[in-house]
């Protein structure tokens, strides 16, 4: 190959990013088109987004009414149509990760195809160049017959030297855009496997409420004075089983020491919730003094009580580990916590979240800050939806069936958090400043 004839082919090469590195027409189309398709889905999830609001303003106001049939009917009655709507938001945004996933599979491929062609076009200059650069400078000055043709292939030269380097770099861009594709891709893949696991709780829950709905008008007859009674024997039992616990817990034996535990007003908690609600602190409330039947006789309120509609996810509030899960309404007449979680961290503290409707998490299992956990309810004795939130002292907290705390009660088998009165602890020593929560104690 000439002189001549090598620089005419450097020169070529370094168009390469102009024709070589455009899309196919195809693939420029269908990427578009992925794109038109999210920008759609997520106008659409903005409309259900609004939905879901309206419906958790009717919710409030239900919720504040006094308790009759028919109010907690039309209170179960929102919640179905809330959930569904929350439904159809996992769905929307499972079908636009599917959308954003097959987008980055066209992306990655586009930017693969440009990564090899990048290659290939390097290795031709290096190639092309290491067959021409054994010719000395006098060779290449002979070679010329005029000294102006000379410099021009000099720079030339300089020319090809340059697009060695732009393609360089440019090879460089790409992969770094192929890696950041990948992980995006990854993510995105991991989105949709907790979607998906979310809608299957969602619908989970949508299924109680409807089985709640059912058999409360099967219990009740559609009669008012039948769901007054069933209230009152409810709140009958719910009391004589808190009696019995709290005489048992009194008497366990535990001393807290301090060094275990991180120091009071240390924010080592996020909020569980997303949108927080407090509607009863820990300790000796003004709700707990005028209801102390309800606490087993002392008036003492065990956790923090967040207020949330039905199906509201629950988010661990600290990395940590699964120590149990039960239900006490699997016994009939338990009307205890519901189903419950109990986690322990690494600070030496332990969390429990009752009255749950859907748990989404196993005994042994590792959760993570942030992590759904499971699903607001208003499982075991419970007057509305809510989280009841209770922090321990690890060491001084076990889990015990009640009939090995008393006989009396006909729970039975069922599991429950047992723990000395010392080693309840203010959840909000440990949460963060209550800037944006709302209180409606």
């Amino acid at each position: 190959m000439s002189r001549r004839h090598f620089i005419a082919f450097i020169l070529g090469l370094s168009l390469l990013p102009s024709v070589l590195f455009v899309q196919p027409v195809a693939a420029q189309s269908e990427i578009e088109k992925l794109r038109d398709q999210i920008n759609e889905r997520s106008s659409r999830l903005s409309d259900i987004e609004a939905e879901i609001a309206k419906f958790e303003a009717e919710l409030n106001v239900v919720g504040s009414e006094k308790k009759t049939l028919q109010s907690a009917i039309n209170q179960l009655e929102l919640e179905r149509k809330k959930v569904q709507a929350e439904i159809s938001r996992t769905e929307n945004l499972i079908t636009s990760t599917d959308l954003e996933i097959n987008k980055l599979i066209l992306e990655i491929d586009s930017t693969e195809h440009e990564i090899h062609t990048t290659e290939s076009a390097i290795a031709e200059i290096i190639r092309a160049e290491y067959k021409n650069a054994d010719e000395s400078m006098v060779e290449l000055l002979l070679q010329h017959h005029r000294l102006s043709e000379f410099w021009n292939t000099l720079e030339a030269l300089d020319t090809v030297r340059n697009s060695m380097a732009f393609k360089v770099t440019e090879l460089s861009t790409f992969q770094k855009l192929l890696e950041e594709q990948r992980d995006t891709n990854t993510r995105k893949r991991n989105e949709l496997s907790s979607l998906r696991a979310q809608y299957s709780d969602q619908n989970t829950v949508l299924t109680s409420n409807k089985n709640e709905q059912a058999k409360l008008l099967e219990v009740t007859k559609s009669e008012e004075q039948n769901y007054q009674q069933l209230l009152a024997s409810r709140r009958q039992a719910r009391e004589q089983i808190l009696k019995e616990l709290r005489e048992y817990e009194s008497k366990l034996q535990f001393i807290l020491d301090p060094n275990t535990i991180p120091p009071p007003g240390t924010a080592v908690f996020d909020w569980p919730l997303k949108d927080i609600i407090i509607t009863q602190l820990f300790g000796g409330t003004e709700f707990a003094a005028r209801n102390a039947a309800a606490y087993g006789g002392r008036p003492y309120h065990s956790g923090v009580d967040f207020g949330a509609p039905r199906g509201t996810t629950i988010h661990a509030p600290l990395s940590g580990t699964v120590r149990a899960t039960g239900n006490t309404d699997a016994v009939p007449g338990c009307y205890s916590w519901g189903k419950w979680t109990l986690i322990d961290h690494a600070n030496g503290l332990t969390t429990l979240y009752a009255h749950q409707d859907v748990i989404s998490v196993t005994a042994g299992q590792r959760v993570s800050t942030g992590e759904i956990i499971g699903y607001i309810g208003s499982t075991g004795f419970s007057t509305g939806p809510h989280l009841h939130f209770t922090v321990y002292a690890k060491d001084g907290v076990s889990v015990r069936k009640f009939n090995e705390i008393k006989t009396v009660t006909s729970c039975g088998p069922a599991t429950t958090p047992v723990a000395a009165t010392e080693a309840y602890i203010d959840p909000m020593l440990y949460l963060p400043a209550p800037s944006n929560v709302r209180w409606a104690l």
